[in-house]
């Protein structure tokens, strides 16, 4: 294969590719039931496309890569030309401002990513028995494009530790960071869970989960059709009124949920608190084949520990029931050690075209590794859970 011709090709919308060659490439597990993620399938891209999530005046400017081998499309993926930071989860603005403060022009840059979704997936999306020279092909065509048109770097954010270890052995920095995930150690019920927990973060949790629960209403958890789109009226305003707090203007459009809803009702579950018949309080998962991914909450009251029970336990109770091995609950977030949800390490590539600063953020990597992974440990060290199933996990 490696004589084979490959040709690459930067497409200005995902309209103009074939879903089933992409998704050929994204989700081939996919013939076989859900997506291991749906974050990099045809249908949740071109969502944020046609929403106008992405695009003119949104900062991410789509260039979706393809590298056609043998005669057709054999890797993917989703690149942006990005002119600020926003919506990465992985930050690089002292890296800008170094840049900047040095006399060069860090934007636009190229990022090979999902826009505003910090959920570890597969960057480098190829065919079964295309990996390895499909993302290096990928890998390849994104510098190229970079060094054509003067662009000062290329990251690739909440790629898989598997493309990171090979990105690096291509010659890309490797950066880590932390989440806190949960991890269904084959629980049947919530209570198997909190049995495995310290007797103090047990009663913390049935206490929160109380509260909760008091609130004054019903909570409820939807998928597919139980889904209407009033419920996304309602969420909206949930999702505004945090994207107001958090960045200042929500990233997604409110088309984002008509149309997520036209093709994507069943990988999704929102969870709503109803109170006197009208939604007050929300959080949407995504479901993948194997992990619930935890992304958007609001509300518009606010009640003890109807965050925690919204995001947290419904996320765990639905993983259960339905034997999901994992919830990924977002970015950032130490207060949900305490609710069963341990660091995991994040990992992201990056590549620039300045000798001198990549030399730089390499220097400066190194250390970071070494303090992610020192908190990780330290963080791990004061789990909720009772020490001898923490010593069974070893």
């Amino acid at each position: 294969m490696d004589d084979t011709p490959i040709e690459i090709a930067a497409h200005p919308t995902i309209n103009g590719i074939d879903p089933a060659d992409w998704d050929a490439c994204a989700c081939p597990e996919a013939n076989e039931g859900r997506p291991d993620d749906p974050f990099t399938t045809h249908r949740f891209l071109k969502a944020l496309e046609d929403s106008g999530s992405v695009g003119p005046g949104s900062g991410w400017q789509p260039r979706y890569l393809t590298a056609k081998i043998d005669g057709q499309i054999a890797a993917v993926a989703p690149l942006y030309a990005k002119g600020h930071s926003q919506g990465e989860y992985i930050f690089d603005h002292n890296w800008a401002h170094a840049y900047e403060n040095a006399g060069g022009r860090y934007y636009p840059k190229l990022q090979i990513a999902v826009p505003f979704t910090p959920a570890t997936g597969r960057r480098f999306l190829t065919r079964p028995g295309y990996e390895a020279a499909g993302m290096s092909a990928l890998i390849q065509g994104a510098i190229q494009i970079a060094a054509d048109n003067e662009l000062s770097s290329v990251h690739s954010t909440f790629c898989t530790e598997a493309e990171a270890i090979a990105g690096a052995e291509m010659g890309l920095l490797h950066r880590t960071g932390q989440q806190f995930h949960w991890v269904n150690d084959g629980y049947a019920t919530f209570d198997d869970f909190l049995a495995s927990l310290s007797s103090r973060k047990r009663k913390n949790i049935r206490k929160e989960r109380k509260q909760a629960q008091d609130f004054g209403g019903e909570i409820v958890a939807l998928t597919g059709d139980a889904i209407k789109e009033e419920h996304w009226d309602a969420f909206w305003q949930f999702y505004q009124d945090t994207g107001n707090r958090k960045w200042g203007t929500p990233y997604l459009t409110r088309n984002f949920f008509h149309f997520a809803h036209e093709t994507m009702r069943d990988d999704m579950m929102l969870t709503l608190a109803i109170r006197d018949d009208r939604p007050v309080a929300g959080a949407l998962n995504f479901i993948g084949r194997d992990v619930l991914f935890g992304r958007y909450w609001g509300c518009t009251e606010h009640h003890p520990c109807l965050h925690f029970e919204l995001c947290y336990y419904q996320a765990i109770d639905f993983a259960i029931a339905h034997g999901l091995g994992k919830v990924e609950a977002g970015a950032q977030g130490e207060h949900k050690l305490a609710r069963g949800y341990m660091p995991t390490a994040t990992h992201s590539l990056h590549w620039f075209g300045d000798p001198a600063f990549r030399d730089a953020v390499e220097r400066y990597l190194e250390a970071e590794r070494n303090a992610v992974d020192h908190e990780i440990e330290v963080l791990t060290s004061y789990g909720p859970f009772r020490k001898t199933h923490q010593e069974e996990q070893q």
